[in-house]
């Protein structure tokens, strides 16, 4: 195994209740461990159309981006950010875990399944910067209402679909 992959698993595998029990886990055939939030990171999880964006806008700065996780059987996107006593993290259909709340991560070099690393770890413990966290995502929602309201023009005319005939 290469040191840096070493690194990562080591670092994750820190917040497991049983760091070698983790490990044993990620190589079992579910190749999937419980980790717990709060001592060296919390999750910001938001739904995967959200968090694709953000993730595309958070790659574009020149500072190097902290672990993402994808789940595909819940659409939903977890970035990594610094342990935040007050989860100040509001919106819709926004969930932040922080001390004591646990999520199921796949080993470090996972990058496909339905449960993945966009961003896997990088074994020094880099985080995304919380105020960075939150212009991508303010990005992110604008992207999406852009793209919502071309959704409702008439591709051919560009009327709104409220004013088009028989609305």
């Amino acid at each position: 195994m290469r040191d840096p992959d070493r690194r990562a698993r080591e670092w994750l595998a820190a917040a497991a209740g049983d760091p070698r029990e983790c490990k044993r886990q990620w190589r079992s055939a579910a190749g999937v461990a419980l980790l717990t939030c709060g001592r060296f990171w919390d999750v910001l999880s938001v739904s995967e159309e959200l968090g694709v964006r953000a993730l595309d806008a958070l790659l574009c700065i020149p500072q190097p981006p902290g672990p993402a996780l994808a789940d595909a059987d819940s659409r939903r996107v977890g970035f990594f950010l610094p342990p935040e006593p007050s989860g100040g993290w509001v919106g819709p259909d926004v969930r932040y875990l922080g001390r004591g709340a646990r999520i199921v991560a796949p080993a470090p070099n996972r990058v496909a399944g339905p449960l993945r690393w966009l961003v896997p770890p990088d074994g020094l413990g880099t985080l995304f910067v919380p105020a960075a966290m939150e212009l991508a995502l303010q990005q992110a929602v604008a992207s999406l209402a852009v793209q919502v309201r071309a959704r409702r023009r008439c591709p051919t005319c560009g009327a709104s679909a409220a004013d088009a005939p028989g609305s």
